[in-house]
């Protein structure tokens, strides 16, 4: 099974193609292996002797991430300044700036590295947090009427109801959909960045701006959201059945929580503008 996902494609186990019940044929070589469901024993793979993926792995790992986030927000939330001018503002905005190139940087480590590491995942979390903190704070004190919380119940219940739609509809996830929703993210972000490049000459194209531009953009990035969770639930069941190891989890949970941190600032800026006087 192939996967576009970049986050996913550098797991070899999920990358791999069953050649029957018991045999699994690794890319590369062309050869056969014992695989899951083959005995295990003496002379059997070292995998076969490792824990296996969960539903419950990766419910703990993505807990465990999700802490650290919330955990991270609430501190910044609690240790800066309150804003009482524009100076504390700035300082919030240099936060969020910082904990959000931390975690982009961190972000595509995570994606590309071959072999997961809970510890960059962790990592990425945290600063996914530092970042968050800022952000919410200043959105708090800008656009008040609990838009904070708004976007946290907004975020669970969107991501409670892609579950419940994927697991009702059965939705199949194939290549096209990887490839669509993939390059669609990627489109998003190198928008992004252009615009930050060009808000720096003054110029822009006021996607960031709480305008009706700035509304279309968040909509687009709030509906790629969900599809990019489709795809992080087709990764984990999908995983699951395979018999993935169980550091796959780790995986699992940072893409899960891109697609939460995606689906929240995208949410938060669609109510900051729908609440605008």
């Amino acid at each position: 099974m192939q996967s576009n996902n970049p986050v996913f494609s550098r797991s070899e186990e999920f990358n791999r193609s069953s050649s029957g019940y018991g045999t699994t044929t690794y890319q590369g070589n062309g050869a056969g292996y014992e695989g899951y469901g083959a005995p295990t024993g003496f002379g059997a793979p070292p995998t076969e002797r490792t824990e296996r993926m969960t539903i419950d792995s990766v419910v703990q790992s993505t807990a465990i991430t999700l802490a650290v986030v919330i955990g991270v927000a609430g501190a910044t939330w609690m240790m800066t300044p309150a804003i009482d001018d524009t100076a504390a503002l700035g300082t919030l905005y240099g936060i969020a700036i910082v904990g959000s190139g931390l975690a982009f940087v961190l972000s595509l480590v995570n994606s590309f590295k071959r072999v997961v590491s809970p510890a960059l995942v962790l990592a990425f979390a945290a600063a996914e947090g530092l970042c968050l903190g800022a952000l919410s704070k200043s959105f708090d004190a800008m656009f008040g009427g609990g838009i904070v919380i708004q976007a946290v119940i907004g975020t669970f219940a969107a991501f409670a109801g892609t579950l419940a739609a994927y697991k009702y509809f059965n939705i199949q996830v194939n290549n096209k959909f990887r490839t669509f929703v993939i390059a669609a993210m990627f489109g998003m972000v190198a928008l992004s960045l252009m615009e930050i490049v060009l808000g720096l000459f003054g110029t822009g194209l006021g996607i960031f701006e709480l305008g009706a531009m700035g509304l279309l953009f968040s909509i687009g990035g709030l509906v790629l959201g969900v599809f990019m969770l489709i795809l992080d639930f087709d990764f984990v069941e999908q995983g699951v059945r395979n018999g993935l190891p169980a550091r796959e989890s780790w995986r699992a949970s940072f893409g899960l929580l891109v697609s939460l941190v995606w689906i929240y600032t995208n949410l938060l800026r669609i109510l900051a503008i729908l609440q605008q006087d």
